[in-house]
């Protein structure tokens, strides 16, 4: 396990108690480098939307056991946001949630000359994922190929 995903799994560890006392589900928990900065973000939601005064919440508890336990090596930033509008689909528990709604899928590679797909997401499992496209028939994507998958909007 490299060192990123030590922080992110003590971090989900850590917050969970946190957010289930509070009713709030932990979307994602990623530790990244951005210019010469290092951030811990954590990824909240609950039905109806997440606010600024639950991210501020759930950062002041959490700050306190970053601060004690010190897990993390070197200066970063922990930051506690809401997933928003383009929040990627990663667990079992966001395609559950995505069933039957519109989803972007981009591909790492090429795939009868595109990279991004539209459709209705119809059926995943460990391996794969099922979307019907505008004319009704299901295309099926290995996860593997999948860079990003998310719900779609429009403007």
């Amino acid at each position: 396990m490299s060192q990123r995903e030590q922080y992110e799994k003590k971090t989900e560890e850590l917050i969970l108690p946190i957010l289930d006392e509070k009713g709030f589900e932990l979307v994602d928990v990623e530790y990244v480098k951005e210019g010469q900065d290092y951030f811990l973000r954590a990824y909240i939601d609950k039905p109806g939307g997440i606010t600024i005064d639950d991210c501020v919440a759930v950062s002041r508890e959490m700050n306190v056991l970053l601060d004690e336990l010190d897990y993390v090596e070197g200066a970063y930033t922990f930051e506690v946001s809401s997933p928003g509008l383009g929040r990627p689909l990663k667990k079992a528990r966001d395609f559950e949630r995505s069933l039957g709604q519109e989803v972007e899928i981009r591909t790492y590679k090429a795939i009868d000359g595109s990279k991004e797909f539209y459709g209705i997401l119809h059926a995943y499992d460990d391996d794969s994922v099922t979307v019907l496209s505008e004319d009704d028939e299901e295309v099926t994507f290995n996860k593997s190929d999948i860079a990003l998958i998310r719900l779609a909007f429009d403007f």
